[in-house]
């Protein structure tokens, strides 16, 4: 099997890493939900040392990852647990959650899911990324955004960006508050929630 490659990984990792720097500067381990290729978890884990990087997924994609993370060999960096936001978490608390590109993948209940996961397994002064497109009072940030949901909706109805206030309202209800709202390349955003 060849190593899995996605192009948007490459684009937007060195963004992304300017504000994991701060947002997980006290942080030992993280959880990556979602880790898709492996790309991410290979670079922010060989760009933040001092981190714990865990890398989860469905079992479909584990033989990816797992190419990406034996080139790397790394030793902070561990996985893939198996992870489907149905069912159980495979983790007791962790210090930080981080996932892109997944909420406008996934249906609006496994968004849900999710943060039900973050209320159970987040420890306290804990911290959650989530890196994507989102639409904000309802409106697109940009027109190839729109275009871009048309394409999701068109190809799975369950599927779509979605809108910050409801993402922040799940957040709020899992006991997160947010701390930065930072825009990113490709018309993306990356959320950074605290658990106080």
């Amino acid at each position: 099997m060849i190593k899995p490659f996605s192009q948007a990984c490459e684009n937007n990792k060195g963004p992304i890493l300017e504000v994991l720097k701060t947002a997980f500067n006290k942080t030992k381990s993280v959880l990556e939900i979602g880790s898709g290729t492996g790309q991410h978890s290979v670079f922010f884990a060989e760009q933040l040392p001092h981190l714990l990087w865990y890398t989860s997924d469905r079992h479909i994609n584990h033989e990816g990852i797992n190419l990406w993370l034996k080139e790397a060999n790394l030793t902070n960096l561990h996985g893939p647990l198996e992870l489907d936001l149905n069912y159980a978490w495979p983790v007791n608390n962790v210090d930080a959650i981080y996932t892109a590109n997944t909420f406008h993948i996934v249906s609006w209940q496994l968004v849900e899911q999710f943060f039900k996961g973050v209320s159970m397994h987040l420890a306290s002064q804990g911290v959650v990324c989530i890196y994507g497109p989102f639409k904000y009072q309802g409106q697109f940030t940009s027109a190839s955004n729109e275009e871009f949901d048309r394409f999701l909706t068109q190809r799975d109805p369950f599927s779509g960006i979605r809108d910050f206030e409801a993402i922040e309202q799940l957040a709020r209800h899992a006991g997160l508050t947010l701390i930065s709202d930072t825009a990113m390349p490709a018309n993306n955003q990356l959320l950074v929630f605290k658990r106080q």
